[in-house]
């Protein structure tokens, strides 16, 4: 393979990594899926170093190592998939690697997401449904879902807003336990402690604590714990902002 080839191919295996880590996958699995890719593009020496907020490809000996930055994160488990899609095809031989390059590139700039309206509403109907496991009453339900979809559009548009996740989870749990309160107080709600708890949990950081776990087990501890005092920092947000209420 000539120079401008490995050099494609080294950025085939970043771009690939940074858009498993932008979409929410675990570190042991976008370092599998870079190794993999790098073998089949006859870059068996490369080595992958992943955090969070980077991505460290050292490809051997004589090509230089690259770094790239991870600035954003979300969950994205389609894109995901189809990153391991061009990852498969690509170390099977049944894609050649300016075709997975440029899938790649589609796919990043690609809107795969949910449109916003039904991400808004499954996280609404979700709170209502939260609220029945919890035990509640199906009187609360509407509440639930009026306050689970207002927070998590609020969630939303701090987040677009701002960049701060933490205050946008903050100010949306603030907003979800203001209209439980007053829904309580004013007689449209029965059960405050359920209608609230059922209103958050589209907002709690369950994928991100799960992939925490799964990396501190996979033995990734730099991941494990970084993610894990982000899981932890934006459970706090959300107990804060329903704590700043209640305290009143």
């Amino acid at each position: 393979m000539v120079t401008m080839d490995k050099e494609l191919a080294i950025d085939c295996c970043l771009l690939a990594g940074r858009l498993m880590m932008e979409a929410g996958a675990e570190t042991y699995r976008v370092e599998d899926t870079m190794k993999r890719m790098a073998n089949s593009l006859e870059l068996p020496a490369a080595h992958s170093f992943v955090t969070p907020t980077g991505i460290i490809f050292s490809p051997g000996s004589p090509h230089h190592t690259k770094l790239v930055q991870i600035s954003k994160r979300s969950t994205d488990l389609e894109k995901i998939a189809l990153v391991n899609a061009v990852s498969r095809k690509l170390s099977t031989g049944q894609s050649a690697l300016s075709e997975a390059y440029q899938e790649l590139l589609h796919i990043e700039k690609a809107n795969v997401m949910f449109p916003m309206w039904l991400q808004i509403f499954s996280a609404a109907i979700a709170s209502g449904c939260f609220l029945i496991l919890l035990e509640g009453s199906w009187k609360d339900v509407p509440m639930a879902i009026l306050a689970g979809g207002t927070g998590f559009t609020v969630a939303a548009f701090l987040d677009d807003l701002t960049r701060v996740k933490f205050f946008a989870e903050f100010m949306a749990s603030l907003v979800i336990a203001l209209i439980s309160f007053f829904a309580v107080s004013f007689g449209f709600g029965q059960e405050l402690d359920k209608i609230i708890i059922g209103s958050v949990m589209p907002l709690v950081p369950g994928l991100l604590i799960t992939n925490a776990v799964r990396d501190l087990m996979a033995g990734h501890f730099v991941s494990g714990l970084s993610k894990g005092a982000e899981a932890f920092l934006t459970s706090f947000a959300i107990g804060a902002g329903v704590a700043f209420v209640l305290s009143f």
